[in-house]
Formats: C-alpha cells, structure tokens, sequence
C-alpha cells in the first residue's frame, strides 16, 4: 500500500470516530476494525484501483492518459452546447420557422462532469502547492 495515502486515509478515519463515536473504548474497537479492513483487503483494493489510476494519468500517450480529459471536453462541450448555442439556435429557429435543434439530457453530462471534477480538483490543490505534472 502506498504510504502516502495512508496517513491521510488514517486522519479522515480518526476525525470521523472522534466525531461520531464519544465512548473511548467503543472508539478503541472502531479504530483497530478499521485499521483490519485496511490491512487485509476491503480497502486495498481501492487503493489498488487509485494507485492505477494514478499511473494512467502519468502516462505520456493519451491513449492511455487521455480518457478523462476526453470525457471533461466532452461534458463541457455538452454543457456549451445545453446552456449557451442550444438557447441562440431554438431562439433562432422559431424567429425562421425551422424546427428546434435538439436537447441535450444535461442530468447525464452532471453525472459524467462531477464525477470527474473530484480528480480536477485534486489537481488544482497539487497546482497551489507546486506539484509538477510531468
């Protein structure tokens, strides 16, 4: 396991028990349980799968590193699309008679967009604090 992820995933952990779980020893158990679940495989494996992703957005070939950018031009664009031309090309087309373009399901790109934006912010918090990305 990555260690530099463990610290933090061990913080979030603590500040949550503290939060929600007063008694000391109930706590005591709490912590050690989830200290197992991270030694021995719930959680590996999603940091298994992070540790991947991490690598494919290394990656110098998009075909390997290029598949969220991918998706985030495609959401923006869909939403430049949903918010922006689609309104000017139906304002347009009843002003000519023409039949409105088509809509776009925006509850689908909010799913796509969002998901992806967790990564995107995560990038930006490495941008302030001087990460390089190569």
């Amino acid at each position: 396991m990555n260690p530099l992820l463990l610290a933090p995933l061990l913080d979030v952990a603590k500040t949550l028990l503290d939060r929600f779980i007063p008694d000391p020893e109930a706590k005591r158990a709490a912590e050690a349980e989830f200290l197992k679940m991270v030694m021995e495989g719930e959680l590996k494996q999603v940091i298994a799968q992070l540790e991947i992703n991490a690598r494919e957005a290394a990656h110098p070939s998009l075909l390997v590193a290029g598949g969220r950018p991918l998706f985030m031009w495609v959401g923006g664009f869909g939403f430049g699309y949903a918010t922006i031309v689609q309104p000017l090309l139906t304002w347009i087309a009843r002003i000519k008679g023409w039949p409105d373009p088509p809509d776009v399901n925006t509850d689908l790109l909010w799913v796509v967009v969002t998901g992806l934006l967790g990564p995107g912010g995560m990038r930006s918090f490495d941008k302030v604090k001087g990460v390089a990305s190569k």
